[in-house]
């Protein structure tokens, strides 16, 4: 597994205002698409390119595009949170949602939605999900998607605890776990006993739409 931390300072700022307890929704938001828009750009540095030709006003050059069309999943609801900012940067993506509702006495995920496509073969994949903590949600959404044909994907959190990362090496298969690639603005302390991340920054959903 590749795991890359985006230490530039303004990701830390941006992350700063999101772990204070202070910080409004009404600036969580917006601060939010911020940050996740410096992960996501991060996260696609290494997407496959193919070369165009293209006329300037003064001569003709290459260029490049991306090879194929990307497929961005949030994962709902905090993840809807991080999906302007990709569709932002990759306006030709498709977008595949699941929901999954955390089981609080189990800390695991339950599914209530599963819109993706049948076939991501040769499609770059990023998973759009703000907490990374236990992992449970997250190596869901990759069975799902490692199902489908997915490869290489691309993990993309604002925070991740160790606890998590470790899962996704332990339980993911070998090939896989060696393939996918995690972004995030910091990997956090631990878990506390309610499987959240410690410092962190809350329950993202909550902070970002209330509570349910």
């Amino acid at each position: 597994m590749q795991l890359h931390v985006v230490d530039h300072p303004l990701a830390v700022s941006s992350l700063t205002v999101l772990r204070d307890e202070r910080t409004p929704r009404s600036r969580f938001r917006p601060v939010l698409h911020d940050l996740a828009t410096m992960l996501v750009y991060e996260a696609t540095r290494t997407l496959p390119i193919t070369p165009v030709t293209v006329t300037t006003p003064l001569a003709t050059t290459t260029g490049a595009r991306l090879a194929a069309e990307p497929v961005v999943a949030p994962v709902l609801r905090a993840g809807l949170g991080m999906l302007p900012a990709a569709l932002g940067l990759l306006p030709e993506a498709h977008t595949a949602f699941i929901g999954l509702a955390r089981d609080e006495s189990t800390h695991r995920p339950t599914v209530y939605l599963e819109a993706v496509p049948a076939d991501l073969a040769s499609r770059p994949v990023l998973l759009l999900d703000p907490m990374l903590a236990t992992g449970g949600s997250v190596l869901h959404c990759l069975r799902l998607l490692l199902g489908r044909g997915a490869r290489g994907i691309i993990v993309v959190s604002i925070v991740a605890a160790p606890e998590g990362l470790s899962a996704l090496e332990a339980e993911l298969p070998a090939e896989a776990a060696a393939e996918l690639t995690v972004v995030t603005a910091a990997v956090d302390e631990r878990l506390n006993d309610i499987a959240y991340i410690v410092p962190g920054l809350g329950d993202a959903g909550d902070r970002l739409y209330g509570e349910m």
